[in-house]
């Protein structure tokens, strides 16, 4: 199989805000491709998916309303994914895309078993370390304030 392929670049992966929202505390991250931030467009739609997405899960849900927002403005696609921590150790992941041309119509793609891009699993991996260091290997019990004072910035 023949697949193109473009040389690996690095992106900036940054921290962009603490962003709060109906009782959630969300780190709200930016990833790019060719520029040095995501588009405001994109952002505010990010976030306005984000706030649906947030406001729907169930009350019966045991979670700790933190969690983070990736908001990856990409060279071919736009990759919003939206986590959130529950049930001590798991990671709820949502995934939504759109095309460059026109960011702000986020269409929910993970029924589609699309997952994340390399970038993005970056920021995961950093998240899932965070999460260790500062809620589960704690003995002192879980701190999510430092979990949420944690940030990422690097060109991955």
């Amino acid at each position: 199989m023949n697949i193109p392929s473009a040389p690996y670049q690095k992106r900036p992966i940054r921290f962009l805000e603490l962003w709060q929202r109906g009782g959630w505390r969300v780190k709200v991250y930016g990833i790019t491709s060719g520029r040095t931030a995501p588009r405001d467009e994109l952002i505010e739609a990010a976030k306005a998916v984000t706030s649906e997405r947030l406001a729907n899960v169930s009350a019966s849900m045991q979670h700790y309303s933190v969690g983070f927002l990736g908001v990856h403005d990409g060279q071919t696609s736009n990759f919003v994914f939206v986590d959130w921590w529950a049930d001590e150790n798991e990671l709820h992941h949502h995934v939504y895309t759109s095309r460059c041309e026109d960011p702000t119509r986020l269409t929910y793609a993970t029924p589609t078993g699309v997952i994340a891009c390399v970038w993005d699993l970056r920021l995961m991996a950093f998240e899932r370390q965070a999460w260790l260091d500062t809620v589960l290997k704690r003995s002192g019990g879980a701190d999510l304030d430092a979990y949420l004072a944690q940030q990422l910035n690097e060109d991955a």
